[in-house]
């Protein structure tokens, strides 16, 4: 047979049977689709910044070396004195420059006391209005603030708040609040992909943000025609003493770039890592369509085997039909995947984060990688059904369609599944005895994948007595219809094994996380009871501002408020080693309402004059001990020597390895205006008053929306909300994998009633209703759906527990099985069943009898 024949034969075929590869195809699509939408999701989100960045950035920017992206922790920005600003005007080659000032941390509230800014994470900027927000912004309604009392605000803020021109505004800083009313409205020349942007006049930006005049927290700088960036920067730095960073626009631009683009390395691979698993769950279902129809085409293979084509060209005939399968399916999944990201910028945009059509960005990268990897995972998913085609022999033309099994192949494939089963089963339980994360961690990895593999190299065995157990349960009820639906899911079990692999992937998934999720809340909420002796939790957006802080202590009901400050230093021990350490400044009640167990010495001494605390870890690494001494460099303020006065249990969840010291010897050695802003703050009810205490509280911080007052059940409400957000977001991209693995059980269904037309056409022929015939079909699939969700779960609650045991070492010491979700995920796979059923048996119900008995 010539290679002409070949491909003509392969295609054919291919169109023959376009119905049955129908859901392979959808399989191939879905995965594509998922793997290039993220892309260009990703890619439009960099183009995004990217433009923004470009347009925000002056020529040069001149900046504190202290300023930091994130913001300061004092809640005032860094800042320069105006004099640097009048050196930078007099440097060779600076056509302009001017003083800006920005600050991120501030919350902007209108007249009903809304937070007028993004709720996806995105910052609030307030600052003034300069000749370079020209560059990005025009005015497009009334004008820039001219005094102490007008604002003016971003477009996209305006239009999602509903604010309008004479609305007033209140904008709440480290250094106090103040009012204003809207004079004017900009928009922005490239997308804002959230953020809140208000603008004073300078004056009252230097007055309320930094709280002092005179001062900047940058200068931007614009080049005189024909002088580069790269001159102008030099020029610039020379002219300029002092602790200052010098930027052209492309560095100021990467280095905000770089901020953003760790988050979105984040979301990208995350993503594709799911599709990943996606495109693993596809490779069951082209497995068995490609096995099912060589099975069903043995006859055929037979005679092409008989009038002289090789194995080669039979293995190549059915390689071929992948091919035109992975190229099919991979073309129109690289459509739907930008279709998905266009999708996705939608449900960001609803969400709060803008982002604009406009700046979609499909690089060529994107299809190559989508046509790519759909076409080599069909191929490489049949090459073993093809590879057994190659082995049909000529004979098989006088037999019925139909391979015989392989019982040596079985015993292998079995045997092999058993030892890596029991192999990955030794890895998770040498996980669970490590003593240290990182070495379990590895343990865990080896298990999950070497138990994955082995269960699904091993379904073949497993189905035979999982499916009789689970219809000896199930089954029974239904008499005869119930017999042979399991002797159906029975009579291949290979089939059933790889059918049931597929959903058992998602679902081993979706319990393993289940049971992390569970069992992080569980040991959280049982820390919180065990440490927490405080009444309440105060926390708020970026630090506790100063007014807040005031107020909270004035509250009534409240025996003792607590402030929490982190402090950044260096620390020196006495044997030489240097460390970076934030060190947890607090007022001394902080003992009592976060009770930490000490390996050594008495906390409340650590709180005394220049004492501290170190955690036991800390203390193990640098072979330290009550009474040692440590030097200790206050990040901008001076340097003190404290004593070791306890060391503190690492073994707990709450402020694991942190390191105390009295409020007031931070204040020693920090001046004022470099005190970090409270991270959080505790309150004590009155004996009797909690109920009192908690009302004052509440009403004492009303005015700023961003302090958020907790009594220990509201916070343990927040920690289950929060994993629940996170495993629902997870959930929702297993859906993916669950679909596709759904689309497996349907086509394995619809392929083997085709396989079983004649059988049914004499079924029917002897009594068998239709009705009957439906239940028939819908029974074998819930059980093939029963058999991969209790794999799937077993194995999935195997792995969680394990990961637990790790979660123990960091101080997560409770294991929790979330039965309600593992029973209404088993109760809900029997449905999946059931719909994945509907079109194979309303087909199969559908067949002429005498034609069904006709087939050949």
């Amino acid at each position: 047979m010539s290679a002409n024949t070949v491909m003509k034969t392969s295609l054919r075929n291919f169109f023959a049977h376009k119905g049955r590869m129908a859901l392979s195809a959808v399989a191939v699509l879905l995965s594509v689709a998922f793997v290039c939408g993220t892309l260009v999701f990703t890619d439009t989100m960099d183009t995004t910044f990217d433009k923004l960045f470009a347009a925000t950035s002056s020529d040069v920017t001149v900046s504190p070396k202290a300023a930091k992206s994130e913001g300061s922790d004092t809640g005032r920005p860094e800042s320069m004195p105006a004099s640097a600003l009048t050196q930078v005007q007099r440097a060779d080659g600076v056509k302009s420059a001017e003083g800006a000032v920005s600050s991120m941390n501030v919350t902007v509230v209108n007249a009903d006391n809304k937070n007028m800014g993004s709720e996806n994470g995105a910052p609030t900027i307030a600052g003034n209005w300069t000749h370079n927000d020209l560059r990005s912004m025009d005015i497009t309604s009334g004008h820039a603030p001219r005094g102490p009392t007008e604002v003016m605000v971003d477009s996209d803020t305006a239009k999602k708040h509903h604010l309008k021109m004479g609305d007033e505004l209140r904008t709440i800083a480290a250094t106090g609040d103040f009012r204003a009313k809207i004079v004017g409205i900009a928009s922005f020349k490239v997308t804002n992909p959230g953020a809140a942007v208000v603008y004073f006049d300078t004056a009252t930006a230097q007055r309320e943000l930094i709280g002092r005049s005179g001062r900047f927290t940058q200068i931007n700088v614009a080049a005189a025609s024909g002088v580069s960036d790269s001159d102008l920067k030099k020029n610039v730095a020379a002219s300029l003493d002092g602790p200052y960073k010098f930027q052209t626009q492309k560095e100021a631009a990467d280095a905000n770039r770089k901020d953003v683009g760790e988050f979105m390395d984040v979301i990208k691979y995350a993503m594709l890592g799911f599709a990943g698993i996606a495109f693993l769950v596809g490779i069951f279902l082209i497995i068995n369509t490609f096995s099912m129809l060589v099975a069903q085409r043995t006859r055929e293979i037979g005679l092409m085997r008989a009038i002289g084509s090789s194995r080669k060209q039979v293995n190549r005939s059915v390689l071929v039909e992948a091919l035109l399968l992975g190229v099919f399916g991979s073309v129109i999944g690289v459509g739907a995947g930008v279709g998905l990201a266009v999708g996705l910028m939608k449900l960001m945009s609803a969400a709060g984060m803008d982002l604009s059509t406009d700046d979609l960005t499909v690089r060529w990268t994107t299809p190559v990688v989508g046509l790519l990897l759909g076409i080599v995972v069909t191929v490489f998913a049949a090459y073993v059904p093809a590879r057994r085609a190659g082995k049909v022999s000529p004979m098989a033309a006088l037999r019925d369609a139909g391979t015989p099994a392989d019982v040596k192949a079985g015993l292998v494939r079995a045997l092999i599944g058993l030892v890596l089963t029991g192999g990955g089963g030794f890895a998770l339980y040498t996980a669970t005895q490590a003593a240290e994360a990182s070495e379990g961690s590895l343990w865990l990895g080896v298990g999950i994948v070497a138990t994955l593999v082995g269960f699904v190299v091993v379904g073949p065995l497993l189905a035979g007595g999982v499916v009789r157990v689970i219809s000896a349960v199930l089954l029974r009820m239904f008499g005869s219809v119930g017999r042979m639906a399991e002797r159906n899911a029975l009579r291949n079990p290979r089939r059933t094994g790889a059918t049931g692999a597929a959903l058992m992937i998602g679902l081993a998934l979706v319990a393993c996380l289940s049971v992390v999720g569970s069992s992080m809340v569980a040991s959280a909420t049982s820390e919180l009871d065990r440490s927490v002796g405080a009444d309440f939790i105060i926390e708020g957006q970026n630090g506790l501002k100063p007014q807040a802080a005031e107020a909270l202590k004035k509250a009534p009901y409240v025996s003792h408020v607590t402030e929490v400050k982190y402090v950044r230093t260096k620390l020196t021990t006495s044997g030489g080693t240097k460390e970076d350490e934030e060190l947890v400044a607090a007022t001394p009640t902080y003992a009592q309402d976060l009770r930490r167990e000490t390996t050594a010495g008495e906390l409340s001494a650590a709180y005394g004059k220049n004492a501290m605390s170190i955690g036991s870890e800390f203390a193990e690494k640098n072979h330290l001990k009550v009474g040692d001494t440590m030097n200790v460099a206050f990040e901008r303020g001076r340097t003190a020597d404290l004593k070791i006065a306890a060391i503190t249990s690492d073994d707990t969840t709450f402020d694991k390895g942190a390191m105390y010291i009295n409020l007031t010897t931070a204040k020693q050695y920090l001046p004022a205006d470099r005190l970090p802003l409270n991270g959080m703050m505790f309150a004590k009810a009155d004996a009797g008053k909690a109920d009192q205490a908690y009302k004052a509280l509440k009403s004492s911080v009303a005015s700023d929306p961003t302090v958020h007052v907790k009594d220990q059940t509201d916070y343990k409400q927040t920690l289950k909300d929060q994993i629940g957000q996170l495993l629902n977001m997870i959930y929702g991209l297993l859906a993916l994998a669950i679909i596709v693995a759904v689309l497996g059980v349907v086509n394995t269904l619809a392929l083997s009633v085709v396989e079983r037309t004649r059988e049914i056409g004499l079924m029917r022929a002897i009594g068998l209703s239709r009705r009957q015939l439906r239940r028939m079909i819908r029974l074998e699939s819930v059980v093939i759906a029963l058999f991969g969700a209790l794999l799937g779960l077993g194995l999935g609650m195997g792995w969680g527990a394990t990961a637990q045991k790790l979660l123990a070492l960091e101080g997560l010491d409770v294991l929790e099985i979330p039965w309600p979700t593992i029973i209404g995920v088993f109760i809900g796979s029997a449905f999946v069943g059931l719909f994945a059923a509907l079109i194979p048996a309303f087909r199969a119900g559908r067949m002429n009898v005498l034609n069904a008995i006709a087939t050949e």
